[in-house]
């Protein structure tokens, strides 16, 4: 079980905000480095949307993102790392130490992992959010191969927009764009290939959505035209939830991500980040990875400062007078 290192400190020696794949994968490394932690979940991961996942590696047959999300807190847990639920609303920090106010309680830490992820935008239909994961998806890379020869829609008037269309063409022979009343806003090479490949755009307003349960069926366009629909694409943009890196002064890019190195550290001394709210690519076998550096980083971080601060010559103390420190000797047999 972790153990501090300095018995008199009341913060923790980290702690991660965020209980989705990024935050679970970094507590799982930082318990079995032996590290104070804490992780503060909100129970808003993305993954809580994905009734099946399908490509993460070790699971051919697939998962949930639920189940994973669950068996990673058991993962986490078994290395004596410490969770509670709650959102933080308000962060500083002070003397070197992250101070974090809570709905429920304050905390600090030492180090602060910052793995709040993104929100995705569905569009404003009704009826469509029933369908996240079932028949209407974010991600051609991740569900592309799932709507394999069905019709295929994507949402959305940009050049992302364009491509998501033409890349689903290696996926079915049937897709098309719906604009919902909005100007196009794509450039001349992107409408040059929209031609070349013959996508067809419907620009009319959507006013109803018909669809089976999970399953989407038709949209039902102004003029009282119905564009059957199995699979709908939407390209409406993330919100990244970077609120608390960014108070703590945490640089962020043109998208909101926030900026980390090679070892997923911020301009912020003691402040990391990792998984979506990055501008790593947002899978979930990639957050996990992320995790798992921004973890090691900040366990080598606590290191070299114990060293410099003596917290362990002082720890190495306390295991000289308590506890029997050298090997037996044991004779060896001739």
């Amino acid at each position: 079980m972790p153990r501090k290192l300095d018995p008199n400190d009341s913060a923790r020696e980290a702690i991660i905000i965020g209980g989705g794949i990024a935050g679970l994968s970094a507590a799982i490394y930082l318990g079995r480095g032996q590290r104070d932690t804490l992780v503060i979940d909100s129970g808003k991961s993305m993954a809580r949307w994905e009734p099946e996942v399908q490509n993460y590696f070790g699971f051919p047959d697939g998962i949930s993102g639920e189940d994973l999300l669950q068996r990673g807190g058991e993962h986490a847990r078994r290395y004596g790392i410490a969770f509670t639920s709650d959102e933080i609303i308000a962060a500083h920090q002070e003397n070197a130490l992250f101070y974090l106010k809570g709905n429920s309680r304050t905390y600090s830490a030492h180090r602060l992992l910052i793995a709040t992820g993104i929100y995705h935008l569905p569009p404003k239909l009704e009826g469509v959010v029933e369908c996240l994961g079932h028949s209407m998806f974010f991600c051609k890379d991740c569900d592309g191969i799932r709507v394999r020869g069905k019709t295929i829609l994507i949402y959305g008037w940009n050049n992302e927009a364009v491509e998501y269309a033409l890349a689903m063409l290696l996926y079915s022979p049937v897709v098309g764009l719906v604009l919902d009343a909005h100007q196009p806003v794509w450039d001349a090479t992107h409408d040059q290939w929209l031609r070349e490949h013959a996508i067809p755009v419907y620009p009319a307003k959507i006013v109803s959505v018909e669809r089976d349960r999970c399953q989407l069926q038709g949209l039902i366009f102004a003029g009282d035209i119905k564009v059957e629909v199995q699979a709908l694409f939407t390209t409406r943009g993330d919100v990244c939830l970077n609120k608390l890196a960014r108070e703590l002064g945490a640089a962020v890019d043109d998208e909101g991500q926030i900026i980390v190195d090679r070892c997923m550290a911020t301009n912020v001394k003691g402040l990391y980040a990792a998984g979506c709210v990055t501008p790593a690519n947002c899978q979930m076998i990639i957050a996990a990875g992320e995790g798992a550096k921004a973890a090691q980083a900040i366990n080598r971080d606590l290191f070299l400062e114990s060293l410099e601060t003596h917290t362990l010559k002082r720890y190495r103390k306390e295991q000289l007078q308590t506890t029997e420190t050298e090997p037996a000797l044991i004779p060896a047999e001739s």
